[in-house]
């Protein structure tokens, strides 16, 4: 079920067009896409299993209304598609057909479309002689990542992480009840035994990597392709990309999780929340470290921060494009 938007005026420089893909030309792509005024800067939304490329629509039109109230007006060129199966996008990945239900294609077939799709889009930008289009991806949940493994491979000027899937777990966050040495005792005061039985089952049924998802894009290898947080460091020395870590609010996010999950608040204050920030500061040092911000919070945000909070992620968008401009221009 996707996550409710709230309305938003789109800019006429948003358009909708489809793309088909070489190496899948049997299936298109939906896209929301903004040739920029400033086409050496690329940036791309990359959304979770929960959301569709209309998650970045409020961010994309605050980007351009802020460029737009500056003296000189320029602002990146922007792509934000749902992927296969997603969205707009009603096609099936070709990958799926002949193969095991719910697991025909992995995060790092996702990264290789999003490399394909890039290239599509790159073919349109008029660059200058001798000057090279930066990549800047924006991902949340388990687009953080499909944008690791694409720059595992591929070269990108920035990454903006807006709370990551934490890729090696199998969100079996809570005690074991029937583990030797539990302590029923050492629960939160709002949690009992049945409660934790209850929560445990819940999150294994949803989010367990072998459970089938809507677009059919397994995570049953994803602790192998991604088995650590910290690494593999991104790029070359020298030419590693701007990295942004952002967690969600931890009350936020506890709120969230008892509304949509009846996970008592204690739970995620006691378990999830400290697991998930401890993941994310791995995660920021997978780039030189004069190159790293965070991990810092997104207040008032839950897991998916585009949509809690859009004008926060414009700021951190336009932070990285930013840095990737002066430091283009210093290269210059």
């Amino acid at each position: 079920m996707a996550v409710p938007l709230q309305a938003v005026a789109i800019p006429k420089e948003i358009t909708a067009t489809t793309v088909i893909l070489p190496h899948k030309p049997t299936a298109t792509i939906a896209c929301s896409y903004v040739s920029g005024t400033d086409p050496a800067v690329l940036v791309v939304f990359l959304n979770g299993l929960m959301t569709d490329k209309s998650s970045w629509i409020p961010v994309m039109s605050g980007i351009i209304r802020q460029r737009k109230s500056l003296a000189s007006p320029e602002f990146p060129s922007m792509l934000a598609y749902d992927r296969y199966g997603v969205g707009m996008t009603e096609d099936r990945d070709p990958l799926d057909q002949g193969r095991e239900q719910g697991h025909g294609h992995d995060c790092r077939d996702a990264a290789e479309d999003l490399h394909y799709l890039i290239s599509h889009f790159s073919k349109g930008l008029k660059l200058l002689s001798g000057e090279e289009l930066r990549v800047v991806l924006v991902a949340n949940s388990i687009g953080c990542a499909i944008a690791r493994l694409y720059a595992e491979r591929y070269p990108v000027a920035a990454v903006l992480f807006l709370d990551s899937i934490m890729a090696n777990s199998d969100f079996d966050f809570w005690p074991d009840p029937d583990a030797p040495g539990f302590n029923k005792r050492e629960l939160p005061h709002d949690v009992s035994v049945d409660v934790l039985r209850e929560q445990r089952a819940k999150f294994a049924a949803i989010f367990r990597p072998d459970v089938m998802n809507r677009e059919g894009l397994s995570r049953r290898n994803l602790a192998k392709l991604l088995p650590h947080s910290d690494g593999p460091v991104l790029g070359y020395q020298g030419e590693r990309p701007w990295v942004t870590v952002v967690g969600h609010d931890f009350k936020a996010f506890a709120a969230e999780s008892l509304r949509t999950m009846g996970t008592p608040i204690g739970l995620s204050v006691m378990y999830m929340n400290p697991t998930w920030h401890k993941y994310n500061q791995g995660l920021a040092h997978i780039t030189d470290r004069e190159k790293s911000k965070g991990p810092i919070f997104a207040k008032g945000c839950g897991h998916f921060i585009q949509r809690d909070d859009p004008n926060f992620v414009v700021k951190e968008t336009l932070d990285l494009v930013d840095k990737v401009r002066l430091q283009q221009s210093v290269v210059w």
